[in-house]
Parts: C-alpha cells; structure tokens; sequence
C-alpha cells in the first residue's frame, strides 16, 4: 500500500486549506462584529447612571463618605429646595 506524499498543497495545483477559506473568512467576519456589538453595547451602559436616590438622599450618602463639607452639604440642600423659577 503506497501512502500519499501530495496532500494537493497548493505547488502540486490543488486548493490544499484553501478551499475553505471562506468559511474561516465568514468567521472572523462574524466575530468582528459580534466584538463590536459587544463594545458598544458595554460603552452604552458605562453611560447611564441609573439611580433611585433622590438628590437629597445622594447629599446625604456624600456627606456621610467625607465627599463634601457640612457646609456644602448645607447649601447644596437650600439649593435643591428652593423652587426654580419658571423661564418665560
């Protein structure tokens, strides 16, 4: 029994891998953009900050941390509370 030597390499006129090619082609090509999507779709929700907390609840919360003085906490809230006059 004679073992092949000629796997149709691309020297000897076959396609050897390479007639399938475009299914590897097709792959990247699907992960390219299934990558992305994904990006996108992480950069989007980087984006929103999505909170229950009402402002005064946040004042507090920063407060609490040292993120503000006592005196900030104190004016941010005369502010908050005050009504906004209306823009003509």
């Amino acid at each position: 029994m004679a073992l092949p030597t000629d796997f149709g390499g691309m020297h000897s006129g076959g396609m050897g891998f390479m007639g399938y090619g475009w299914i590897i082609q097709v792959v990247i090509f699907i992960l390219f953009f299934l990558v992305v999507f994904w990006l996108l779709k992480n950069q989007q929700n980087g984006t929103k900050t999505v909170s229950n907390e009402t402002p005064q609840q946040i004042l507090k919360r920063r407060l609490a941390s040292g993120e503000i003085s006592k005196k900030e906490y104190h004016d941010l809230m005369k502010e908050i509370s005050e009504p906004k006059p209306k823009k003509k």
